[in-house]
């Protein structure tokens, strides 16, 4: 009894070994470099002193990094725009000012075009870079215009040439920085995909980031696609906010909400992520 015991317990002790092994230490993971907006940052409105501990904010790359087992550098900046990615005098939708008075996720000063090609060249390691961007360029916009329609239908055609210029340089310098792991480009979701003009205009700013980043070889995650199926339920009936994927706006209304992915939203970006990721990973072998 004693010896089938002690067997028993050396087996035991062998599997968790084995299993220990198998897991990458924290310290032997290899870093994720998440680029982007307030939906890489997780930004929620209306937080109060939430904003103090940036760990109160939990995006998209908190569980890409648990899904692929890597270490998480997410310099994502509420209110980012192409622009302002590349150059401090762009015009930002508030990146500048939050940074400037609240942490971030991780820390820099200048540009996060600069925190990047930075962090890739000191992180030749690094295994994924992704990015989601372009989303505020069109707030610009829309707050220029002050919603009027045709304003906005007169000013897009500029604004995603110029937005798609912005990311295909983002891109290639991230490649300049020698970089050659797979970059994976998150596009965007409709806040309503019952509204076919606001639809057609992500759908555009989709198509722009596709380009940029087919030019210099990254991958698109399809988060429009995602969120459209997951919005097709009788309950939901294409609405994003009624399918749970997006932050409730505070209002008495219950199904009213701003345009940031609720836990769930994130998840499912993440999920699009880790799907365009692996099929790259396996294109390349």
């Amino acid at each position: 009894m004693i010896l089938r015991v002690s067997n028993i317990l050396f087996v035991l002790c062998l599997i968790a070994a084995t299993a220990t092994a198998a897991m990458p230490s924290e310290s032997s993971r290899r870093p994720y470099l998440a680029l982007g907006d307030s939906v890489v940052f997780g930004f929620i409105n209306e937080a109060g002193v939430e904003y103090v501990n940036p760990e109160n904010f939990v995006g998209f790359p908190d569980y890409v990094g648990l899904r692929l087992r890597v270490n998480v550098f997410d310099a994502g900046c509420p209110g980012e725009t192409t622009g302002s990615f590349l150059s401090t005098s762009a015009l930002d939708i508030g990146c500048r000012s939050f940074k400037s008075q609240l942490p971030l996720h991780v820390a820099y000063t200048g540009t996060q075009s600069s925190y990047a090609l930075s962090f890739l060249t000191n992180h030749p390691e690094t295994r994924l870079v992704t990015i989601m961007l372009g989303a505020n360029d069109l707030f610009l916009l829309q707050f220029a215009c002050t919603g009027d329609p045709t304003c906005i239908a007169n000013g897009l055609p500029q604004v995603l040439t110029g937005l798609g210029t912005n990311m295909a340089t983002i891109l290639a310098e991230i490649r300049g920085a020698g970089y050659k792991g797979v970059i994976v480009v998150a596009n965007y979701y409709s806040l309503d995909y019952t509204n076919t003009s606001g639809t057609e205009i992500t759908g555009l700013l989709n198509q722009a980031l596709a380009a940029a980043a087919q030019a210099q070889g990254a991958v698109v995650a399809d988060v429009f696609s995602a969120f459209q199926v997951a919005a097709s339920t009788t309950f939901a009936g294409g609405q994003t906010c009624k399918a749970g994927l997006l932050n409730s706006n505070g209002s008495p209304n219950q199904f009213t909400c701003d345009v940031h992915p609720s836990q769930s939203g994130q998840k499912l970006i993440a999920r699009a992520i880790e799907a365009a990721y692996t099929a790259a990973v396996r294109g390349l072998e």
